[in-house]
């Protein structure tokens, strides 16, 4: 395949709430355009886009994906997204490598959580939008009524191109409002019958095409003069100035359609047409290539240097790991030779893939403005710039929203935890929006997702790619013990064995700290009470001994220990005596010093729409959280409290339920505090309850 026009090139990534039907959309899309010669349904798992058993099973797009076709000579790559909130990053991340984002809407329940998260996303970004309302053959489907709520929740920039012909099962075609002409469909070819206007339609045909007109000579100054005299504008004109209009984000035109009948799907790859290509995003800025600020512009130019931004990474069972990319300036070759920005190696391009779906065909070149995909790079993953040698840069990497739940995971069988621990960096590649790690404090693997069904998820990949199963369990909260009041306490370690025995005696003191200062530790000996040589080997008896505090066993904190006193023998004395002394000395001290049990309090921000902040108040009082103040931030209000982390274990789900999805927060750790009185009974109990099972 040669080298493709960037002006011939439309990347599109099809966004929406779960249930609008993107994935058939796209189905259609491909199979109007020829790409495919059957239409897939997502209902028989045999759509192009959901391949995945999870996606098949589950009947839901898991993760992004692409494929390409051919239509009116131009080659339109569409971006396949997940509308469930879970998944909503693979959205996030493909919107800035396209010119457009395709807004799918059901026609039924209008405009969802999702829909308006990515909707204002792709215009906070500078991507052109261009609405479909799918499903209009379903009952209670009134395009009128979807009409309103867009222009309600998006304003004036919200404008139909088209009128649906027929309502519900009756729904048959559209009247295309720029053409002025009639387009009825019927079996699933996708191709419109063209013909007149149907009479009952005349008026509100007319009346829609003279708010489009209206619009469009309101983007351009001299149709608007040609316009305001009277005159009429020629469909072409008509056509341009809604293309200008759609470029520059001003307008964002509406198409009625129906992907699992195929009806009006031909039309809408038109209106992608009228979208704007890579050459009409002349230049991109990047870090990096010797630019005396810092940044360079990348010209989208064939014959410029070779610059490529990773925005997917998937592992396939024949190709290995493979890297959806999409070429922002320059072109590649097999072979060619590349440096990955991050890590400063250089990667040799193998195969260069054109994906549809699952499936694959492999290509010579490609070239500014075009999104393929590049099989087995060494260490090269989402998130991560190639670019040419000579000019080496670096695009801003992909920002995605912090995981909102976490949970400990054990092997369900002994031995397994390396192949657990192999298998979830492997598909932590793949999901940004994942995260692994081993918790130091509580001695536990932790998983972390945007929800409960992102986890599963995971972990059902681990189970069928990796042979391996876990179990969930809530995160231990990383509790900590310290002490109220000053005491002291005598360590004295003593044992003959026949031979050569063991002595060691130390004399402690204790204190609190304030809270956050740490532990210190203070030598006061004079006389020569301890030899200097046995002082380090105190002082690791009782750091080793804090590991573990009489409480409930967790870590000690901020407490200052002087170590005063003490005896030895010439002969019994050794380090390993004097620590166990020290150990000892530590574990009396703390018990007289009024020992408490202490908790992680985060710094917690919510973000909710305005009409939920008298719930999540509510709620947050209720997990003993102290309100720090808020703010509003345009239609959403951000509410800042300090809530301890074991009440805010189980809030990511309670959230999402308050307000419909369209909350959600984050969490920082801010400081301990003790935990009160009549929960720390609880938590002890627990503890050692847990510890006794070990």
């Amino acid at each position: 395949m040669a080298l493709v026009d960037p002006g011939k090139i439309r990347n599109v990534a099809v966004v929406g709430h779960r249930g609008a039907g993107k994935t058939s959309l796209v189905e259609a899309l491909l199979f109007t355009a020829g790409a495919k010669n059957r239409l897939g349904t997502v209902m028989d798992g045999t759509t192009t886009m959901d391949h995945d058993e999870d996606e098949i099973r589950r009947q839901m797009t898991i993760s992004a994906g692409l494929a390409h076709a051919e239509w009116a000579h131009h080659k339109v790559n569409l971006v396949d997204t997940p509308g469930e909130a879970s998944f909503i990053t693979e959205a996030l991340g493909a919107l800035p490598v396209v010119e457009t984002a395709l807004v799918v809407v059901n026609a039924v329940t209008k405009v969802e959580v999702q829909t308006e998260r990515l909707w204002k996303r792709a215009r906070d970004m500078g991507v052109a939008r261009v609405a479909a309302v799918n499903m209009m053959d379903r009952e209670r489907a009134y395009f009128g009524e979807v009409m309103e709520t867009l222009k309600a929740r998006f304003g004036d920039e919200v404008v139909a191109v088209a009128l649906p012909i027929g309502e519900e099962a009756g729904f048959e075609g559209v009247v295309d409002l720029v053409a002025g002409r009639a387009y009825t469909y019927s079996g699933s070819a996708g191709k419109g019958m063209e013909g007149p206007i149907p009479d009952d339609l005349e008026e509100a045909a007319a009346e829609a095409r003279e708010i489009l007109v209206d619009r469009v000579a309101e983007s351009d100054d001299a149709l608007l003069e040609k316009y305001l005299e009277g005159n009429e504008l020629t469909q072409d004109e008509i056509a341009l100035a809604l293309a200008e209009a759609v470029k520059s984000g001003s307008m964002c035109p509406v198409m009625p359609v129906c992907s699992t009948k195929n009806i009006g799907v031909d039309r809408l790859l038109e209106l992608l047409l009228a979208g704007p290509s890579p050459a009409d995003v002349p230049e991109r800025t990047a870090s990096g290539g010797g630019g005396e600020t810092g940044e360079t512009t990348l010209a989208t130019d064939t014959g410029a240097p070779a610059a490529l931004f990773v925005f997917k990474t998937i592992y396939d069972q024949f190709s290995g790991r493979v890297n959806l990319v999409r070429v922002f300036s320059g072109k590649i070759a097999t072979d060619s030779q590349l440096v990955n920005s991050r890590t400063g190696d250089k990667e040799r391009t193998g195969n260069i893939l054109l994906m549809q779906g699952k499936e694959t065909k492999a290509i010579e070149e490609a070239g500014a403005g075009d999104i393929v995909a590049l099989a087995k790079l060494k260490d090269t993953g989402t998130g991560d710039t190639l670019s040419d040698p000579a000019r080496p840069v670096r695009f801003q990497p992909l920002e995605f929203p912090p995981p909102a739940i976490s949970f400990a995971i054990t092997p369900k069988t002994r031995g397994d935890e390396e192949k657990v621990s192999n298998g979830l960096r492997r598909l932590a590649e793949e999901d940004p929006a994942m995260e692994l790690r081993f918790d130091s404090q509580t001695k536990e693997m932790l998983i972390s997702g945007t929800s409960q069904v992102h986890v599963e998820v995971i972990l059902d990949k681990l189970k069928r790619r990796f042979g391996v199963e876990v179990e969930l369990h809530p995160p231990q909260v990383p509790y900590r013990e310290t002490i109220r009041k000053k005491a002291g306490a005598q360590g004295r370690h003593k044992k003959q064995t026949g031979g050569r025995g063991q002595f060691g005696d130390c004399w402690i003191e204790v204190e609190p700290r304030p809270r956050g200062e740490g532990y210190e530790f203070e030598d006061a000996i004079f006389g020569g009470a301890i030899p200097r040589n046995f002082i380090p080997a105190v002082e690791k008896g009782i750091v080793e001994a804090m590991e573990q505090g009489v409480v409930a066993g967790y870590p000690v904190v901020d407490v200052k220990v002087k170590l005063y006193d003490g005896s030895y023998h010439t002969v019994d004395s050794s380090e390993l005596a004097f620590k166990l002394a020290g150990s000892l000395a530590w574990n009396k001290a703390m018990s007289e010093a009024v020992p408490v049990l202490l908790e992680p309090v985060m710094n917690v921000e919510v973000t909710a729409p305005e009409e939920n902040m008298g719930d999540i108040m509510g709620d947050l009082s209720g997990r003993r959280g102290r309100p720090q103040g808020s703010e509003a931030m345009g239609e959403m209000h951000a509410i800042r409290a300090q809530v301890p982390l074991a009440e805010m274990l189980t809030y990511a789900p309670q959230l999402r339920s308050m307000t419909g999805g369209r909350g959600s927060f984050t969490l920082e750790f801010d400081h301990y505090e003790e935990v009160p009185s009549h929960l720390s009974e609880k938590i002890v109990a627990e503890a050692k309850a847990r510890k006794a099972a070990e």
